[in-house]
């Protein structure tokens, strides 16, 4: 050390892997512990993500960790005897999802394609195939808006299993929630924000209608798109005119319920016009047998029974037909 302190290293010997024409930005921490120079313009980070890495050193944790997560995933998955299996994300007809795709041209067959915006359909094939378990963590495209929970490319992970039910997939899926956050955290809690996330408790269940009357005080069940926007109206969510029954219950539960699920809830029973691959719910055929499982405010699972019935399918397939005559954007392709 110099007679100021400061550490002083003795090179005996230095390769120069490459010449840099830019030198990094240099990070400096004082004795009390402020931070001078610190790389932080979220611009800047966005655009330039190697430098982020080399600097902020919480970066590559996450990076790290987001390793753990998925093959902690694929463990759970692989121990229940599933299969691992890859899908195409180049398709003719972008289906499995209520989404916008994108559109691209094969110039060879002279024929349309589009991006996948969901692999489901061609999971659901290798199950009537004979799998009777398989995932895919999929790369999915969806032509829409931008905000901080949406973006135009995003991976998700799907799994389809034989024989069972919604019931079935929230006991397995909080099961595998659990393991994930102990292999990624060290623990089965996870810190979002000022949120710590606890997964070691038994997932609180809920379903969309009721928790909307508890907020409303009316069965949005029983009413039509009218009384629904007139209801919206009230309660000052924004709808459009494009919007049939279940995008309206939608929206409510989106503006009135949604921001305050910060443990995992499962929300379940959703209305059968929100869910035309759902199976009916078998004690009330106005909902469908599906969940989608918040956290922190955000979604972060949706699964259902599938529908299996021919006829009941065609008839939901011809509602999102005359949902996308009346203009609306992410009613499913058909």
């Amino acid at each position: 050390r110099t007679r100021t302190g400061e550490l002083t290293l003795h090179v005996k010997e230095l390769t120069l892997l490459s010449k840099a024409l830019r030198p990094l930005p240099v990070v400096k921490t004082d004795e009390e512990g402020n931070v001078h120079d610190a790389f932080t313009d979220p611009e800047l980070r966005h655009r330039m993500r190697y430098v982020d890495l080399v600097v902020n050193a919480g970066v590559r944790e996450v990076f790290l960790k987001r390793t753990r997560i998925t093959n902690a995933m694929r463990k759970v998955m692989e121990h229940a005897g599933y299969a691992e299996v890859e899908t195409p994300v180049l398709q003719p007809i972008p289906g499995g999802a209520a989404a916008r795709p994108f559109i691209t041209h094969h110039n060879a067959l002279d024929i349309p394609l589009y991006l996948r915006i969901a692999n489901e359909l061609y999971l659901k094939r290798l199950i009537v195939g004979g799998f009777e378990g398989v995932f895919e963590f999929s790369r999915n495209f969806r032509n829409e808006g931008m905000d901080r929970t949406h973006n135009p490319e995003f991976t998700i992970m799907e799994l389809y299993v034989a024989y069972k039910d919604y019931s079935w997939m929230m006991s397995f899926i909080e099961g595998m929630l659990r393991d994930v956050a102990t292999a990624a955290n060290g623990a089965p809690t996870a810190t979002f924000k000022e949120h710590v996330i606890d997964f070691s408790r038994p997932f609180k269940r809920i379903t969309m209608c009721g928790s909307i009357q508890e907020k409303t005080g009316v069965d949005v069940l029983e009413m039509n798109e009218t009384m629904l926007r007139d209801l919206s109206k009230k309660h000052h969510v924004e709808v459009d005119k494009t919007m049939g029954k279940g995008k309206l219950i939608d929206e409510l539960f989106s503006a009135l319920v949604q921001p305050e699920l910060i443990q995992p809830t499962y929300v379940t029973d959703f209305p059968v016009e929100m869910s035309p691959l759902c199976k009916k719910h078998r004690d009330d055929p106005r909902l469908t047998e599906r969940f989608e499982l918040f956290m922190a405010g955000f979604e972060v699972a949706n699964a259902y029974s599938e529908l299996n019935d021919p006829l009941d399918q065609r008839e939901r397939f011809e509602e999102q037909l005359k949902l996308q005559e009346r203009g609306d954007d992410e009613a499913m392709f058909i």
